[in-house]
């Protein structure tokens, strides 16, 4: 929202919220059903193509959308290296207004006007007159319409809107109050409507207009360089056919602009080298691609950078099937394994394994990668010592027993372990998991492990491979509390589910724009949280295998750190 909102701020359909795609139905409805009725030579494919074209639109946006969060992850060629907030993500959640807003138009344009009514798909000279009208009076009077919005008066009560987000995406180029899209239809409909007055319009031109203006406005405010800067020197007409996020394009109506255009190259070189200095944590993300983050968390005069990283662009449906194919073990290591040499390469201090790159079965919880490169001077971190404390500060005080069911993991040995230090008795309803945790321990505390086949308990820890038929079996009000990365299918509307082992992230914790897989806003899995940690932290040592940090050392580092646990879900059932 601008500084001091003016009139036409906020979209007429403003109030119907996500029911607002209701007002182009009536049109969509109509165009289609006349299309299929009508004869051939009555039809109007220009009036038909209207919603497709809508959709086109929609879908161009959210490629660019996509496409600059994964550039975001990789951490490569950003300008600005400011983090986007939440509150950036919800105010520009509305992108799609302007096309719903340009597509009401479109309709009454082919109503109203009979130039409009049935558009050839190609002519050349309109094609021609759209491209000069575009880089004649419709560039030149853009350049002086957004010198007037950036007015202290029109800026305060518009244009800052737009302005509110530092580190623009894609989309932001768009978030603008109704009155600036008023205006810029306006402006950009010129080209448009003189081809159409003068019968030289087609279908062609006026699509490829729109599709070229998007693509502009998308790229421009993307945040990243995509167009090498000497391309600009080799071919100096290029900056006035396109403009960039470090090249605006205006150089015909700012005197100013060599000033402005070089600094502005510096500023990209200073921001890129400050970001290959500070790093200092790279995370190897779970199975899908562009998971990673970059996050900056303030340490006093000294701001620690941890850059997050993602997967190779693998699609997450194959990734997700080959953890699962024992014969593709081989394979998903060298995928993980080269990260971490690249990690070792650049300086990073520490690389935390996530979601299925760390199973035993897999490469024993990442042990294998330290065997093989045994000088290897960036920590393996698989996180399982924060998960098991953030378990243990889970489970409700007071609680005598608990059920454990579940793959017994790294996570599922030392949680059981120690509750039964703490006189907590842990319940096994099956008999090989009860065998193998009272094989591992090597202590008096095996005599609170039990094997029952009775389900009266209200706490069950429960990990992947829980039938639904055990679930079932739980007492009403039985609070489950995942103990793997995975939640617990929730069956029961009667019993309550926990998340995952996570905590909430401080608020210097920046660039947290999105949720993580299935936890709500500023959550984090425990296991990422623990690499972030042991980065802070300075911990010169490998946490992977059967070797495991002290818990409690790790719990209070990080609640040092400002990470806080999640509140149990006893207010409100699933």
């Amino acid at each position: 929202m601008a500084t001091k909102p003016g009139i036409l701020t906020d979209w007429p359909w403003t109030p119907l919220g996500r029911f607002k795609y209701v007002i182009l139905a009536p049109w969509a409805i109509h165009s289609t059903y006349s299309f299929i009725v009508k004869d051939k030579s009555e039809r109007s494919l220009s009036l038909f193509l209207i919603f497709p074209f809508l959709l086109w639109r929609m879908l161009h946006n959210q490629i660019w959308i996509s496409l600059s969060r994964y550039w975001t992850a990789k951490g490569k060629n950003s300008i600005v290296d400011k983090s986007i907030e939440f509150d950036q993500v919800d105010r520009e959640s509305n992108w799609e207004d302007q096309i719903l807003f340009n597509g009401a138009l479109f309709y009454l344009a082919s109503k109203t006007l009979t130039q409009a009514e049935n558009l050839p798909l190609w002519r050349t000279d309109g094609v021609i007159m759209t491209f000069l009208l575009h880089s004649g009076p419709v560039e030149f009077l853009y350049y002086w319409l957004h010198r007037a919005l950036h007015h202290h008066y029109l800026y305060s009560r518009y244009h800052s809107h737009h302005h509110s987000s530092i580190a623009t995406e894609p989309i932001t180029s768009v978030i603008h109050p109704f009155a600036e899209h008023i205006a810029y239809f306006a402006l950009f409909s010129i080209p448009m409507l003189t081809a159409i007055l003068t019968d030289t319009a087609s279908i062609a031109s006026i699509a490829s207009y729109l599709t070229y203006i998007d693509f502009m406005n998308n790229m421009g405010h993307c945040n990243h360089e995509l167009i090498p800067k000497w391309l600009f020197s080799i071919f100096p007409p290029l900056k006035y056919l396109m403009y960039t996020p470090s090249w605006l394009g205006d150089e015909l109506f700012d005197f100013g602009w060599l000033v402005v255009q070089r600094k502005r190259h510096q500023g990209i070189e200073t921001e890129r080298w400050r970001r290959r200095e500070r790093e200092s944590y790279m995370r190897k993300a779970g199975t899908t691609v562009a998971q990673g983050k970059t996050a900056t968390m303030a340490q006093g005069k000294n701001d620690r950078i941890i850059s997050g990283w993602s997967t190779r662009g693998v699609s997450v449906g194959v990734m997700a099937w080959l953890y699962f194919l024992q014969w593709q073990n081989e394979t998903i290591n060298n995928l993980i394994e080269e990260p971490i040499l690249e990690a070792e390469e650049r300086g990073a201090k520490v690389l935390s394994l996530g979601l299925l790159n760390q199973e035993e079965e897999l490469n024993r919880y990442g042990a294998l990668y330290v065997e093989r490169y045994p000088k290897l001077n960036v920590k393996v971190v698989d996180g399982s010592s924060l998960a098991v404390a953030v378990l243990l500060n889970s489970i409700p005080r007071g609680t005598t027993q608990v059920v454990l069911r579940g793959k017994l993991t790294k996570v599922a040995y030392a949680l059981a372990f120690n509750l039964c230090q703490r006189g907590i008795k842990v319940l096994t309803i099956r008999e090989d998991d009860f065998l193998k945790l009272n094989k591992s321990f090597n202590t008096n505390s095996e005599s609170n492990l039990i094997f029952s086949v009775s389900y009266y308990q209200k706490i069950w820890l429960v990990g992947d491979g829980l039938d639904e038929e055990e679930q079932l079996k739980a007492p009403k009000g039985t609070l489950f509390i995942p103990i793997s990365q995975f939640p617990p299918k929730k069956l029961r509307k009667d019993c309550y589910y926990h998340s995952p082992p996570a905590m909430v992230t401080p608020r210097s914790l920046e660039n947290m724009h999105s949720c993580e897989n299935w936890f709500p806003r500023r959550v984090m899995n425990a296991w990422r949280i623990a690499g972030i940690v042991h980065a802070l932290e300075g911990w010169n040592e490998h946490e992977c295998g059967n070797t495991m940090s002290n818990i409690e050392k790790v719990w209070q580092a990080s609640l040092q750190h400002g990470f806080q646990p999640l509140l149990p879900p006893t207010e409100s059932k699933c």
